[in-house]
């Protein structure tokens, strides 16, 4: 079962670095704001390795909104884990944000609510996986010819972060892991973090009330060889990284707004490096902008 907890943030300090599906003038702009493309978005159901579920995916569009046209290209494909009791359109602005830069994303709708079976969790995250490859070959599917199969991601949100990593321990297609406020799941997501060794993101919030950075996110990068990264949003909180307000744990010192952004651009620059394989970003990862950041303490190590 899921513990409620927080930690406080600490900090050294390193930084950042676009490639297959990012947009033409992606690279020279800020990942924090939208990207070139439009957002589209899709309710639909999951089916494959004998497993079925509810989903909704966000995609790189002609224009934005609901059952639009896929834009042309092929683009890296991600799953997404919502938190416990969270429906995947509350982490819309999020999702939308990153098919805006170029990245199909997938969120299954199958155990993110109440107290889920963490292992099944991670199961349906790779089925999404698995499903969006295959649609990439299938006749008359919308994303047909839109999916870069070798390039495979995860993420997700408290519970859905621990489950990536779950999910990636048992999946070697699987190229990156960035996720909000992971938490240790059961089985061990901290015991699944050490045997992976693909360039992993942990962001934190520092004042989060519910998975606290001492009880979650630092065994979990402890325990992770390089490549790895540990993000504190300051002031952050753990609903923080939610579109709407959940009143039992706004803990934040800063607006909604300002943590919403610093998670995109996180997110987005580390998916556009080590999904998208666009070195551009590299420094502003690893190098002095993500270590000396005023707004999101940095420890990590390549």
């Amino acid at each position: 079962m899921l513990r409620w907890f927080i930690v406080g943030a600490t900090a050294l300090a390193l930084v950042l670095p676009a490639p297959l599906g990012a947009s033409a003038g992606a690279a020279a702009s800020d990942p924090g704001s939208p990207g070139d493309y439009a957002a589209g978005y899709v309710d639909t159901v999951v089916s494959a390795a004998g497993r079925s579920f509810s989903a909704r995916v966000y995609y790189p569009a002609t224009a934005s909104g609901a059952g639009q046209p896929v834009a042309a290209g092929r683009f890296p494909a991600l799953a997404f884990g919502p938190g416990p009791g969270q429906a995947t359109s509350r982490y819309h602005s999020t999702l939308g944000h990153l098919a805006s830069w170029g990245f199909i994303v997938v969120a299954p709708d199958s155990h993110g609510r109440n107290a889920p079976s963490h292992s099944a969790f991670a199961d349906d995250l790779n089925t999404a996986l698995d499903w969006l490859v295959a649609q990439h070959t299938t006749s008359g599917s919308r994303f047909a010819w839109h999916v870069s199969a070798d390039r495979l991601g995860l993420s997700g949100h408290s519970t859905g972060g621990g489950a990536s990593l779950l999910a990636a321990a048992r999946n070697p297609r699987v190229t990156t892991v960035a996720g909000l406020a992971a938490v240790e799941t059961n089985p061990s997501a901290m015991v699944a973090a050490a045997t992976l060794t693909i360039p992993v993101q942990l962001i934190s919030a520092e004042r989060d009330s519910v998975a606290t950075i001492s009880g979650h996110q630092r065994p979990i990068y402890d325990s992770k060889p390089s490549a790895k990264q540990l993000r504190t949003i300051r002031g952050g909180c753990h609903c923080g990284f939610l579109d709407r307000a959940t009143p039992t744990c706004e803990s934040g010192s800063i607006n909604r707004a300002t943590q919403l952004r610093l998670a995109r651009r996180l997110l987005t620059q580390w998916f556009l490096r080590h999904l998208a394989g666009d070195p551009t970003y590299d420094e502003a990862i690893w190098g002095t902008p993500a270590q000396t950041d005023p707004a999101v303490a940095f420890e990590g190590m390549r």
